[in-house]
Parts: C-alpha cells; sequence; structure tokens
C-alpha cells in the first residue's frame, strides 16, 4: 500500500441537529449521575422542524426533568426562535422507568477482585482505541483541525464579528500524507448556514470564513497550506436557516466525528446517551487510554487496540494490538504489557476512570461537553482516558 495520500476528516459545530441530539442525549445522563451515581441510563433523540424526540429507559433514585433538560441545551446552542424555539417546540417523549426491577446501588471501589469480575458486559461488542505521533495530543491531524475549526465557529467572539451566521456548520479538512507523515493542507471545506435577512454575498461570505476562521486555525497547526490548498466555502450556494428547520438529526450518526475521524477504525456504536456501565461507550474511552500510553512511552508511532466483549464476560475475550509496522517491540509484547498494566473488565473500567462521578464533580456538564468536538483528544477537559499516567509502567 501506499504511504502517500490524501486523507479526510469532518466536525460539525454544537449546533448541527445530529450533535445537538448528542448533547442533549448526554446531558440527560449528566442529569440522571450527578443526582445518582448508581443510576442507569439509555436515551436517544431524533430532531425535525420545531420537533425533539426523546427516547429514555432508566433506573434510577433520581428525578426526572428531561424536557427542561432539552430545552436549556436547545437554547444555549444560540438558535433565534423563528429558526429553532427552545420554548415552543414540541418535545415527543417515550420513558420508560426500569427502577423496580434492574436499579442496583453498587459501590464499585469496595468490591474486591472477585466480587469485580462477576460484573459482566450486557452488550457484546467489538471496540477500537486509536493513537498516533501525529499531534501533541497523539490524535490524526485531519480531525484534529477540522475539531479547532468548528471550535472557531461556535466561538461568542466570531459570532459577535459575523452576526448573520447560524450555529449550524460542517467543515472537512483535507491532509496530504508522504511516507506516512503529513505534509501539507490540501483542503478545506467550510458550510455554514446564515440568517434570511443579513446574508452577504459569496465573495463577503468567503473573505469572512478565511480571515476570520481558516487562516487563524491553520496557523496554528504543525502543517501548513500552501499555494496549491484548495478552499470550498459553501459551494453549493448559501444555506439559509439550517438546523433541524433544513436537516433532521440524531443521536450517534456522528461516531467518525466522536472518535478519529474516520482515520482509525471505531466499532460504530453510538457513545453518546448511555451511562457508564455500557461497554460500548467505556470500552472506547479504555481501548483510548491504553493505545495512546503505548505511544506515549515511545513503543509505537502508531497504535490500535482491539477489545472483543461478550455478553456474560467481565472482561474483554480478545485483545489485539496493530502498530502498522511503526513499533520498536513486537505487537504482541505490546498487547502482553498492556494486560499487565490495565484492567480491561468493565468494572475496573468504570472504578478506575471514576465514571460514574464525573458528572457531579462536574456541574456545567461532563458527557454533555463530550458530545461536541470529539470524545477523543480533548485536552481542554480533565478527561481521564486522555491521561498518560500509565506510560511509564510499559517501559
Amino acid at each position: 500500500m501506499s504511504d502517500d495520500f490524501i486523507f479526510t476528516s469532518e466536525s460539525v459545530t454544537t449546533g448541527h441537529p445530529d450533535k445537538l441530539c448528542d448533547q442533549v442525549s448526554d446531558a440527560i445522563v449528566d442529569h440522571f449521575l450527578s443526582q445518582d451515581p448508581n443510576a442507569g441510563i439509555n436515551a436517544e433523540c431524533a430532531m425535525a422542524s420545531g420537533v425533539l424526540f426523546i427516547s429514555a429507559h432508566y433506573a434510577s433514585r433520581g428525578g426526572l426533568a428531561i424536557p427542561d433538560v432539552a430545552r436549556s441545551v436547545i437554547r444555549s446552542v444560540g438558535y433565534p426562535r423563528e429558526v429553532f424555539d427552545a420554548d415552543a417546540c414540541t418535545i415527543m417523549t417515550s420513558f420508560m422507568d426500569h427502577t423496580e426491577e434492574q436499579y442496583h446501588e453498587l459501590n464499585l471501589s469496595a468490591l474486591d477482585d472477585d466480587a469485580l469480575g462477576r460484573i459482566t458486559a450486557k452488550d457484546q461488542v467489538t471496540v477500537f482505541g486509536y493513537a498516533c505521533d501525529q499531534t501533541e495530543a497523539l490524535m490524526p491531524l485531519p480531525v484534529a483541525i477540522a475539531h479547532a475549526l468548528v471550535r472557531r465557529l461556535d466561538d461568542p467572539d466570531l459570532n459577535a464579528e459575523l452576526p448573520y451566521l447560524l450555529p449550524d456548520a460542517k467543515v472537512q479538512v483535507g491532509v496530504e500524507y508522504r511516507g506516512g507523515r503529513p505534509v501539507r493542507v490540501h483542503s478545506v471545506a467550510l458550510e455554514t448556514s446564515q440568517r434570511e435577512d443579513h446574508g452577504p454575498g459569496a465573495d463577503r461570505l468567503q473573505s469572512d470564513l478565511i480571515h476570520g476562521v481558516i487562516t487563524p486555525v491553520l496557523a496554528e497547526q504543525s502543517v501548513a497550506p500552501d499555494a496549491d490548498t484548495h478552499y470550498f466555502i459553501n459551494p453549493e450556494g448559501p444555506v439559509i436557516g439550517g438546523g433541524p428547520a433544513v436537516h433532521s438529526g440524531l443521536t450517534g450518526r456522528k461516531t467518525g466525528i466522536d472518535t478519529y475521524g474516520e482515520y482509525a477504525r471505531h466499532s460504530g456504536a453510538a457513545l453518546s446517551g448511555k451511562d457508564p456501565m455500557r461497554i460500548d461507550r467505556v470500552g472506547a474511552y479504555v481501548a483510548r487510554y491504553a493505545a495512546k500510553n503505548a505511544v506515549a512511552a515511545g513503543l509505537a508511532g502508531e497504535c490500535e487496540v482491539q477489545l472483543s466483549y461478550s455478553i456474560g464476560s467481565a472482561g474483554p475475550v480478545s485483545l489485539r494490538v496493530r502498530t502498522f509496522g511503526t513499533a520498536s517491540i513486537e505487537d504482541d509484547e505490546i498487547a502482553d504489557r498492556l494486560r499487565a498494566t490495565f484492567d480491561f473488565r468493565i468494572g475496573a473500567i468504570v472504578r478506575d476512570l471514576r465514571l460514574r462521578h464525573l458528572s457531579a464533580e462536574h456541574p456545567e456538564g461532563f458527557y454533555r461537553r463530550l458530545a461536541a468536538y470529539g470524545h477523543m483528544g480533548r485536552t481542554d477537559l480533565d478527561v481521564p482516558w486522555e491521561r498518560t499516567d500509565r506510560a511509564s509502567q510499559l517501559n
């Protein structure tokens, strides 16, 4: 296979309907866990013009204020009322209370090793964690740049400078690789929505976004654009209104954005809307944790960790490491060191990363903040699976 290629990754702003559904779903997770760390919750949303549908299955001793949580999230994104009204939109719900038969108080920190081994996965899944040395956060460069661009689009200062923009936008970044290493920014495609009565012409829009968004973000990257870099700003014409009035949203539809920008494999299972006892969510986190520490330890320049779980198993039935020819030792040896360093059983993952307690410790929301700009590579948050505190143990 050629090591010379162009790879593209995308990201979307907080007002994109899919990401808005992810944020509502994870805000509901925060809502339950902040009251009751033993809560079990699975929440999904669908959104269209003027309507939000929420499905939630839960087992909790906490209070229930899901529609209020949803309206608060929608309000914070900043749509004007004529585009999507957080207070007047219709919220349809389907709630199932499983507290009577499924609620269990479980102090994971107090359990001995045998007891932890009796906590088993309730789902079957294969998850992947990935890390590489392309960025300081050990993430692939295309998705890192894409996230930086949408963060800039969501910046309140930019919204004050360009008041005609609406919160719904998406970005795609192409990076050229030679010999497997990123060398230049090949292209940036950016599509934004705008107010009907404040929209500038195409030339003004392109100038505003290149100078106000693209240029300052690319100036901070490890590789640069050049005279041949392509820029595509709303290439199909203006998007008036945007948001749920233009296209619908659904929880879990942006898993590539949530993980590695499709540069590496991921399970395809939604990360948002699930409590920490869901192995398809926390398994992806611990796999990233392991892969990142392997790269941080200098064992490889690129590392993928695969974990396969079966229903009824406490830990993975399979652990596989691939380093794509970048390792200083054999892949099997890295896998053995990861097994000796990390406890991949579901109860141990939740205990060691303190995943049930993070919502209460972050009043502004912990899981909800992961639902935009990716769950991996988050240097703006103290995310436990992004730490490299196990690297020294792997050498």
